[in-house]
């Protein structure tokens, strides 16, 4: 199995991952974790697990001039992306963070150009449309969310999160090349953990753990270790492989999970509307993420 077929595989995982902590992690938040009090207890766990596993894996040292690299990754990818998401999430409609989010691949795309000089093919610009427009499809036809419209300032947090996700992977791209990826990720998530817990240390303190039902156990053990620990290292073994932006046009098969998962458990059918839509985003991926020449070694 090639390299490249390996990175794909572990993008498509984290993006399975993503699209079903959407329905999981609101079984636990807000009824029995408030966001930025889950947030904070995500990290902290997850912080302990890669410091405890990389040296099984690797002994190797950081270099002090990439120091600098990784307190951006915390910033961008850990801290400001987990909070802000969240604590969007709280405000707005799940129907408008999932439309917003549809811009990360774009964003992106652009802060790759912008710091990286990555190249724009017709390809990936092609691409990117077709998975928006499936997206987009899907989305528009879905039914509202119980909770009413969305919310300007969640809104606007959902997208500023996007943006923080996009500088994020095109940032850990070159630190991905040097070292292994768990290395990069503990101090990354270190430094993360160390921004957001002036936000969340209180709401963590007044989590009642006595009376988390078994259902709320399941969510908060399947976002800490399935949401954060495993999809953060499934997304950035791929980066050693592929582009930021194959990584970043990922993110349009979270609302095809999501669909499949209502069908799944009885709130929705298949239709039409659902299967042009994946065919959209799918294809969408394939042209992203193809090499733009024979000879290339990364898309």
């Amino acid at each position: 199995m090639s390299k490249r077929l390996i990175a794909h595989l572990a993008i498509l995982g984290a993006n399975v991952i993503y699209g079903l902590n959407y329905f999981i992690a609101k079984i636990a938040m807000p009824d029995y974790l408030k966001p930025l009090g889950f947030i904070l207890l995500r990290v902290i766990i997850a912080t302990m697990l890669f410091w405890l596993v990389t040296p099984l894996f690797t002994k190797e040292k950081v270099q002090r001039a990439d120091m600098m690299r990784l307190i951006l990754c915390g910033f961008f990818g850990i801290a400001i992306n987990q909070l802000l998401f969240f604590s969007g999430l709280d405000l707005t409609s799940s129907i408008d963070a999932s439309i917003i989010m549809i811009c990360t691949p774009v964003l992106v795309m652009i802060v790759a150009f912008i710091l990286t000089g990555e190249k724009l093919t017709l390809f990936k610009v092609g691409g990117i449309a077709l998975g928006a427009a499936g997206a987009a499809l899907l989305l528009a036809n879905s039914p509202k969310d119980s909770s009413g419209g969305g919310n300007l300032l969640g809104n606007i947090m959902i997208l500023f999160n996007a943006l923080s996700y996009g500088v994020y992977l095109v940032i850990a791209k070159p630190l991905m090349l040097k070292y292994h990826p768990l290395t990069v990720l503990k101090w990354s998530f270190l430094f993360g953990m160390i921004i957001c817990i002036p936000f969340g240390a209180q709401q963590a303190m007044d989590i009642q753990w006595a009376t988390l039902p078994p259902d709320a156990w399941f969510s908060v053990v399947y976002v800490i270790i399935a949401a954060t620990f495993i999809a953060y290292l499934l997304n950035n073994l791929a980066l050693g492989t592929v582009s930021a932006s194959v990584v970043g046009v990922y993110i349009y098969l979270q609302p095809v999970i999501a669909a499949i998962v209502e069908i799944v458990v009885g709130n929705s059918a298949p239709d039409a509307v659902k299967i042009i839509s994946a065919l959209l985003i799918f294809t969408g991926v394939y042209l992203v993420g193809r090499p733009v020449k024979a000879k290339a070694a990364q898309a």
